[in-house]
């Protein structure tokens, strides 16, 4: 997908080699996602530090699945006794759901939730006083250990049409009842005002994001562009693509994409 193979001088160059030679000088960078709101952001700051020109732009958008689409999937929620929530975004689309679809939820219904701050925010639909919710602290394997201690519950999986699948793998072959349900789908933005060519660094948080790359650019060339990614499944999801990965976080001494950012323009810019 891009032009950037190894081109020989001489007997072979060498990946060093070919990464020393992008090393080029840093002046705009792209975030694959929405501007902070913290204006004390660290990517402010780099900003500044580097005199570089940073600007964000989500690459997917979540867009709920209709109440008439999800009655496809032939799902009773009320069949269930529990709920595993991820994130937000499924708290949101579970609740629309079953207000559009005119289900309510009964006072007995367990939440469990992957960490303490998703369980916080069930407060915006339901008074989490009185109400059975148990959470982890970050780790999916926090959460399947209280999972583990209430086998019988039946659960129900509100996620996206794209989903990490460590929960169903988990579910199953622990052969407890678990239905997956797809509320919200995640999908490329429209990127077609955007000189992509323009940038020196583009930042990727998600393969789904690697993918709206090319959904919206299908001829796009890599060329000179350093890649930057956070987390090993969207490092692989750039590689998979065909692109050079110049720039990879967490790192023991960077562990965030600022920080691994900074190391990579500090040297480029020969800061």
């Amino acid at each position: 997908m891009n032009d950037t193979s190894m081109q020989s001088t001489g007997d072979r160059t060498t990946p060093d080699q070919v990464m020393l030679d992008r090393l080029t000088k840093v002046t705009r960078l792209l975030v694959t996602q929405s501007r902070p709101a913290d204006e004390k952001s660290p990517y402010f700051d780099l900003a500044s530090k580097y005199n570089l020109q940073i600007d964000f732009r989500p690459f997917i958008e979540i867009q709920g699945v209709s109440a008439k689409d999800f009655r496809r999937q032939k799902i009773n929620i009320l069949a269930h006794t529990a709920i595993i929530f991820t994130s937000r975004n499924a708290i949101d689309h579970f609740f629309r759901i079953c207000q559009e679809s005119r289900i309510e939820i009964p006072a007995d219904m367990k939440y469990f939730c992957i960490s303490e701050q998703t369980a916080n925010y069930l407060q915006k639909y339901i008074v989490i006083r009185k109400r059975k919710i148990f959470n982890g602290t970050k780790t999916a394997t926090e959460l399947f250990d209280l999972i583990k201690k209430h086998k019988t519950e039946k659960f129900l999986f509100p996620c996206s049409n794209i989903r990490r699948n460590d929960i169903p793998e988990f579910m199953d072959t622990s052969s407890l009842h678990f239905t997956e349900a797809v509320m919200y789908e995640t999908v490329p933005t429209d990127l077609s005002d955007l000189t992509i060519q323009s940038y020196d660094i583009i930042a990727f948080f998600s393969p789904s994001g690697v993918s709206s790359l090319f959904s919206n650019f299908p001829d796009y060339k890599q060329n000179g562009t350093r890649m930057a990614a956070f987390g090993p499944t969207t490092a692989r999801a750039i590689t998979e693509a065909g692109l050079v990965l110049d720039i990879e976080a967490p790192l023991p001494n960077a562990p965030s994409m600022t920080g691994a950012l900074e190391l990579y323009i500090k040297k480029a810019n020969n800061q």
